[in-house]
């Protein structure tokens, strides 16, 4: 059944807002920390079927692994040009922008009408909401799902339905379209999924993206599309060309390594871009030396094929090595994956690894306990598998 929830359902539910930040030093997950409401065992309440576990990580991380950075970025190359761009950074960077843009239209198959810019994807994800869902509205998405734009959807009086994932965690896109009302202002689909790291097939998308959106606005998250093998790993941004109401999200922060330097965009229809720029700007919070370094970002190409050559061969070690523990993780389609730890409390689970010096989520989905581990270098993961065997033993 959906899980239908606004901001006002929340707080008449008994849960605490989050106050104070010190005791989450691992968050990552792109919200504003002081919104977050804690349930009586001190988690994070994202949705009635979505929790995470929070512990003071106290001791100094020599593994982190729980915010799904890039271990081997930035490029070089961007890096370099970053820093020859500093110099200037006393001017602003409208036609660097231009550049930037002209590059990413080429890239995605699109006129550059069809670019916003933003400083990272989920800054544009959160302004979409606030535009779209102004007046109210739902919004519907999967749960568990990456939650930024939802949470500002709810911030500003917004519905939310959330529609749990099914057996194989793909999204339920039957369920999906079957929950639409005439309420119903967006759909937002994160693909491949955040937290779960698996992916919903490039086919039943596209058709599910090409009918639904006729009726209703479909957002789709592609952040971690960069890491997907095969045809699953195919953008719904050619959608656009075909007239179709899709809103395409993409990053630089993951297959790149520029999460520090906050690049982002969407590519929709103008008219679509016109109402979300008629109230906002996207492409003003960037800094002048990162639109740099992603320009030189975007032509090295050889950087970004060993990043996902050297995240699969982290991934298939972790996963193996969990096996042979007795663990069954999630196969993961990204840079990260999930596999259930309920032999800890969560909270018990993450002041042991951190003690260890080693960075983890650990999280309630569906009622069980789950620990979400970003692929670092191999070191790093040889690190996080030796430091679960203590913690297990």
């Amino acid at each position: 059944m959906p899980q239908s929830f606004n901001r006002r359902t929340w707080l008449k539910t008994g849960l605490l807002t989050l106050g104070g930040a010190t005791m989450l030093p691992q968050l990552g997950w792109g919200e504003s920390r002081h919104s977050l409401l804690l349930d009586s065992k001190e988690r994070i309440v994202y949705t009635p079927l979505f929790r995470e576990h929070t512990a003071p990580l106290e001791a100094e991380l020599v593994a982190k692994l729980n915010a799904n950075e890039n271990p081997y970025g930035p490029s070089p190359k961007a890096v370099e040009a970053l820093k020859k761009a500093a110099v200037g950074g006393n001017r602003y960077g409208w036609g660097e922008l231009s550049t930037l843009v002209d590059k990413i239209s080429s890239k995605e198959g699109v006129e550059k009408e069809y670019i916003m810019m933003g400083p990272g994807s989920s800054d544009l994800l959160e302004k979409f909401a606030l535009v779209i869902f102004m007046n109210g509205g739902t919004v519907l998405s999967a749960d568990p799902s990456y939650m930024s734009l939802m949470n500002v959807a709810r911030s500003v009086g917004a519905e939310w339905k959330g529609i749990p994932l099914k057996s194989d965690w793909s999204h339920d896109l039957k369920a999906m379209e079957a929950a639409i009302t005439d309420d119903t202002k967006l759909i937002y689909i994160c693909n491949p999924n955040n937290p779960t790291g698996t992916i919903t097939a490039y086919k039943e998308l596209y058709d599910f993206c090409s009918r639904v959106s006729d009726k209703v606005p479909v957002f789709i998250d592609e952040a971690y599309l960069d890491f997907v093998e095969g045809e699953d790993g195919k953008s719904m941004v050619s959608l656009l060309n075909e007239g179709k109401n899709v809103i395409v999200a993409r990053t630089f922060s993951k297959i790149h390594g520029m999460a520090g330097l906050r690049v982002g965009y969407v590519a929709a229809l103008p008219e679509t871009l016109k109402s979300i720029q008629s109230i906002t700007r996207g492409g003003m919070g960037i800094t002048n030396t990162s639109i740099f370094a992603a320009i030189a970002s975007m032509d090295d190409t050889d950087f970004q094929a060993k990043s996902k050559k050297l995240n699969k061969e982290a991934r298939e070690y972790t996963a193996n090595t969990l096996k042979t523990m007795g663990f069954k993780p999630v196969p993961s389609h990204t840079s990260f994956m999930i596999f259930p730890q309920e032999e800890m409390e969560g909270r018990a689970f993450l002041k042991k690894m951190s003690d260890l010096g080693i960075g983890v989520r650990s999280f309630e989905i569906y009622d069980k306990t789950w620990c979400r581990v970003s692929m670092g270098t191999m070191k790093e993961m040889e690190l996080f598998t030796a430091a679960l065997g203590k913690v297990m033993e």
